[in-house]
This record gives structure tokens, sequence and C-alpha cells, in this order.
């Protein structure tokens, strides 16, 4: 099962410097993440959703190819690859995988103008290393809601506020 955590942040670079970093930390094999969506409320007061992967762009490319491949049986591969591409988009665009986009659109209106939100689905991880790569945040984020256990959700809030280890549980 997956824990999802969502940490808010006064300013949309920390939350992308944020994810950021735990993509590196997935790449080093600490934590294992589904998705992790940058929410951010622009000053005219739009809610935008930053995903790590385009669905919508990765399902034209796949419709592409295929829609190419079939073209080639029926002698067009031209129209075969629009036609593959349009319908791969489309499917792409309607997909949702991981995290709710509904969920963090709402979510996303509660903030402050300029400020941004991090979702995070994490399948699982190395507790105390992801921690310890998250303390250059300290003092920058606040967990807004998690569904991790309390001592993990206590340790986490304290590495953001930037409180000592053996102060925070």
């Amino acid at each position: 099962m997956s824990d999802l955590v969502i940490i808010t942040f006064p300013e949309e670079a920390t939350a992308f410097e944020a994810r950021a970093a735990l993509v590196k930390m997935q790449r080093e094999y600490l934590i294992e993440m589904e998705d992790a969506v940058v929410v951010t409320r622009k000053p005219e007061g739009g809610v935008q959703l930053h995903q790590v992967l385009n669905l919508t762009a990765a399902g034209a490319v796949s419709g592409g190819f295929w829609g190419t491949l079939i073209g080639l049986l029926f002698l067009n591969p031209l129209i075969g690859a629009a036609a593959g591409a349009g319908a791969g988009a489309l499917s792409g665009y309607l997909s949702d995988i991981g995290i709710n986009d509904d969920d963090l659109k709402k979510l996303g209106e509660n903030l402050p103008q300029g400020g941004a939100a991090l979702g995070v689905l994490i399948r699982k991880m190395t507790a105390d290393k992801v921690l310890e790569g998250l303390k250059e945040f300290a003092g920058k984020g606040h967990v807004l809601r998690s569904s991790l256990s309390h001592e993990q959700e206590a340790r986490l809030e304290a590495v953001l506020e930037g409180v000592k280890e053996g102060a925070a549980v």
C-alpha cells in the first residue's frame, strides 16, 4: 500500500526543488514514488498541476508508433500515424494515474497566491535517508496531509520545520 504526503511551501521554486531532490533520491533507490505532483497557485488565482510524466505526450508517441505500424499493414502509414497519435493523446489526457487530479486542484484553490504544494505518492522508502535528504528544506515547508504513521509524520514535520531530531518525537 502506498502512502500519500502533501507538503505546502510558501513559494513555487521550493516545491520544485523538493520534488527534484526526491527524484534524485529515487535514482539512488532510497525512495520509490508512484507519483509526484507540484500544485501551484498563480498570482491571478488559477491552479496548475505540474506532473512528472506528461501522459498526453506519452500517449501520442505510443499511439503514433502503433498507428504507423497498423497503417503499414493497410498501405497508408501516414493516416495510421495521425489517427494513432490522436487516439493515444486522447487516451493519455483522459488517464489519471497516481494522485487524483481533482483532489489536487481543490487543494490548490486553498493555497495562498504564489504558494505551492508537493503531493507525493510513496510506494516504499528508506525513511531515515530520505529525511536526511530533505533537511535542506528545513523551515521551508509544512506537512498538510499524510497517510504515514504518526511517528513517521512527526519526524517528517520535525525535519521540515527545522526541529532537532531528539525533540521531534
